[in-house]
């Protein structure tokens, strides 16, 4: 069985994680597969939202122990260098939204994959675990970076210290998450919002992403150039005109991503 299961339908990619029977936990398969289908929805003119999400009742537990105990162990440089770190690039390099639907436990890597994601959506009964310190580990997958901005340094460095769990309810009021949906609606209220945000100028979006990429290491006057540039490009695309006379015309626009 595909540890991650792939479908394209009314302009959404959807990316199942697809080890329920281990939590989603993530081995070297699972991995370089994810990784493999984020750049083939990437590259699809089809597609122009990405969803993650997990099969069963986990989104991810995170890194599966058994593959670095086991009798061939594979080393966390490996893991690292190879599975976590291209992973977390190709999310946040992506041309396209990416989505995170937390249906329950993200713990460890399978935490802050999440969180590197664009937006992140949980369930009620989801939760947010850096549960790194709890077995002598730093939190990696780029923990370190983006929690912090989120939520800021010093909640950030409490909870990778601790390894307190945090409830979605807990992590939508410090902002680390965009919005809860109840467990009931969950799955149905994540396929409404990607779809929505699929139908969206999928090209300005990609110019956001990148302008708020950016934002992180620039300055203010960098920042500002750079949104010039990026508002000349928009500002010549034919969403853009289809924006305008949709607003003059009192109509819903219908966006195609050029």
């Amino acid at each position: 069985m595909d540890s991650i299961l792939y479908s394209v339908n009314e302009n959404v990619a959807t990316l199942t994680l697809n080890r329920p029977e281990k939590y989603n936990s993530f081995n070297r398969e699972m991995a370089l597969m994810l990784q493999d289908y984020i750049k083939k929805a990437d590259a699809d003119n089809e597609v122009r939202c990405i969803l993650i999400k997990g099969q069963g009742k986990a989104f991810s537990a995170g890194q599966d122990l058994s593959e670095v105990t086991g009798a061939n162990p594979v080393s966390f440089k490996k893991i690292l260098s190879e599975h976590y770190n291209p992973l977390i690039k190709i999310i946040r390099n992506s041309g396209k939204p990416v989505i995170a639907a937390v249906n329950g436990v993200a713990a460890g890597a399978g935490a802050n994959i999440a969180l590197c994601c664009d937006i992140v959506l949980a369930s009620t009964s989801a939760s947010f675990i850096q549960a790194f310190s709890k077995i002598g580990l730093i939190p990696d997958s780029g923990g370190t970076y983006f929690l912090p901005r989120l939520i800021g340094f010093q909640k950030a460095l409490a909870l990778a210290i601790s390894g307190d769990k945090v409830t979605s309810a807990e992590a939508e009021k410090m902002g680390m998450i965009y919005k809860v949906f109840d467990d009931n609606t969950f799955e149905t209220e994540c396929d409404v919002f990607s779809r929505n945000i699929a139908q969206m100028p999928t090209s300005a979006i990609s110019y956001i992403k990148k302008a708020f990429n950016a934002s992180m290491n620039n300055t203010l006057e960098q920042q500002l150039i750079l949104e010039d540039e990026f508002q000349l490009i928009c500002s010549s695309s034919d969403d853009y005109i289809e924006g305008v006379n949709a607003f003059i015309e009192k109509r819903k626009p219908i966006f195609k991503g050029k």
